[in-house]
């Protein structure tokens, strides 16, 4: 099962590879993974808190690109209380955490060995994002959408009269 998760992800990284908008959103599968230090993130643990779920490979070239974005995201929003979290996808701790170092990523990755993660959250191609708000219900996988949430719900701190 393992291998078709991997085979529909590669068939699916491109420019634009996310996953079909959410229609009804609904609660957000839970699951427990570990992080590159091996301690476990477990996404009820994060209930009152927003949450961002970046599910990523190391070998797809839209998710290079965007990780500029993910890191803007992690320093604009992480501040505000946004939980930001990548999902690796079937590969090794060692190339995950090389890339890691390589690109200075800034939020917690988390491996997900088998693929289950993904597969429970639908995801059919990477890079795909998942916002998950306090009561840990999904609600969107579409980034621009994602985006605008976020500034909605976390305004310019910056900003005051």
């Amino acid at each position: 099962m393992g291998g078709l998760l991997i085979l529909l992800i590669l068939s699916s990284c491109g420019p634009s590879p996310e996953s079909g908008p959410v229609e009804r959103p609904g609660k957000a599968p839970d699951f427990a993974l570990r992080d590159l230090q091996g301690k476990i993130f477990h996404l009820d643990a994060e209930r009152g808190k927003m949450v961002l779920i970046i599910f990523t490979t190391t070998w797809c070239p839209s998710c290079r690109e965007s990780i500029p974005m993910y890191k803007d995201i992690h320093e604009v929003y992480g501040k505000r209380g946004l939980v930001v979290v990548n999902v690796d996808i079937q590969e090794p701790l060692e190339r995950v955490s090389q890339f890691v170092k390589k690109h200075h990523l800034p939020y917690r990755v988390l491996l997900d060995n088998e693929g289950s993660v993904g597969m429970a959250f639908g995801v059919l191609g990477v890079p795909a994002l998942y916002l998950i708000n306090q009561d840990g219900e999904i609600i969107s996988n579409q980034a621009l959408v994602v985006l605008e949430i976020l500034a909605r719900v976390y305004p310019d701190m910056d900003s005051k009269s």
